[in-house]
């Protein structure tokens, strides 16, 4: 099934304890039986360690008995397990991370540069002293200092790209992480701009969708025609689990692998997102805690120092994460991506990749 071997470190202690057992021949009785019993135990915990098929299927359960209702795990190309994962759901903020995708092509396609200001393409912004500082990349990592008119959320809220452009700027660019959808409005204006005629729900289909193999989705469009683009896809867990296989293949076939590795390096205002990805790169250390829970408060009040989703898992672990607890995980060094979607309840990341990767 694809199963992840022994690791550099655990190769060389299952080869220290081969090469012991010649070393025992002058002992006798009780010693040596006791010392090769050591052994046979050292390696043995050596090799259980990891994703196996009872890991897969203990954290599909864990999974259920907190809500889950669709989950699939693929390593190395095949799938290990899955339940109900033909079943389209709502992803919430899992479709961010598509729109950053889009980004990233289009810097590929040399039709925008993600550190360029954005008021060289909204002029609305170019009188407002720190509006003029943001670039496209703040936009994307919540880290522009615009309020986040959560409003836009709703079904028709009127214009959201125009509400967006004529939101506040609450925080100076790059010092503070908000999470919410007005950013992402700014963004979308921006690349329509830039794109010359062709809607951006166009371009994203035909640069991105296409080629994981997906269609048209559900784009809640207001009454200007504006997609909104914080939230309102709905994937299987099949379906979504294509972005995951996008990350093990370093970006293909959308983008590069330099141009991908971008969604991993994190702001000044939170290292743990990047362009609609969570990542662990601040494990073993950091902190562990509830990211949906952090995201309540307002702003002001939410810390996202040494964030980790996990102290246990791999720190290439990478995540997309959905309200209600979606969730799309990937860890490159395990060739892993698992999918997880619920009908709510509460769940905890740490908990259940711990029980995956069998700590």
């Amino acid at each position: 099934m694809g199963l992840v071997g022994p690791s550099g470190e655990e190769k060389r202690i299952l080869r220290f304890c081969w090469q012991s057992i010649p070393r025992m021949g002058k002992l006798r009785g009780v010693k040596k039986a006791f010392l090769l019993s050591v052994l046979i135990l050292a390696a043995a915990d050596v090799m259980s360690t990891g994703v196996t098929p009872a890991t897969v299927r203990a954290a599909a359960a864990f999974s259920a008995s907190q809500g889950g209702k669709s989950f699939i795990a693929i390593q190395q190309g095949q799938t290990v397990f899955e339940q109900n994962a033909g079943e389209p759901r709502k992803i919430y903020s899992g479709t961010k991370a598509f729109w950053g995708l889009a980004a990233l092509a289009a810097a590929e396609d040399g039709l925008l540069n993600l550190d360029e200001r954005v008021s060289a393409t909204i002029p609305a912004w170019r009188n407002d002293p720190r509006k003029a500082r943001v670039t496209i990349r703040q936009l994307l990592d919540f880290s522009c200092g615009l309020d986040p008119v959560f409003y836009l959320h709703n079904n028709d809220p009127g214009d959201r790209d125009r509400i967006a452009i004529g939101a506040p700027i609450v925080a100076s660019p790059g010092s503070a992480f908000i999470y919410g959808p007005s950013a992402l409005q700014v963004f979308h204006q921006v690349l329509k701009e830039k794109l010359h005629g062709e809607s951006p729900t166009h371009y994203l289909e035909r640069r991105v969708l296409h080629r994981l193999g997906l269609g048209s989705q559900r784009y809640l469009t207001d009454s200007a025609g504006n997609p909104l683009l914080a939230a309102g896809w709905y994937l299987t867990a099949r379906e979504w689990a294509r972005l995951g296989q996008l990350v093990l293949a370093g970006g293909a076939p959308v983008v590069t692998p330099g141009s991908l590795g971008q969604c991993w390096r994190g702001s000044s205002a939170n290292r743990a997102f990047s362009l609609g990805w969570w990542n662990n790169r601040a494990a073993p250390d950091g902190r562990e805690f509830d990211f949906e829970d952090m995201l309540v408060p307002k702003w002001q009040r939410q810390n996202w120092s040494g964030a980790v989703l996990c102290r246990d898992a791999p720190s290439d672990l990478v995540a997309c994460v959905g309200s209600g607890y979606q969730r799309l995980y990937v860890i490159p060094s395990m060739n892993l991506v698992v999918v997880r979607q619920s009908a709510g309840g509460r769940f905890s990341d740490a908990r259940f990749l711990r029980v995956l990767l069998g700590k």
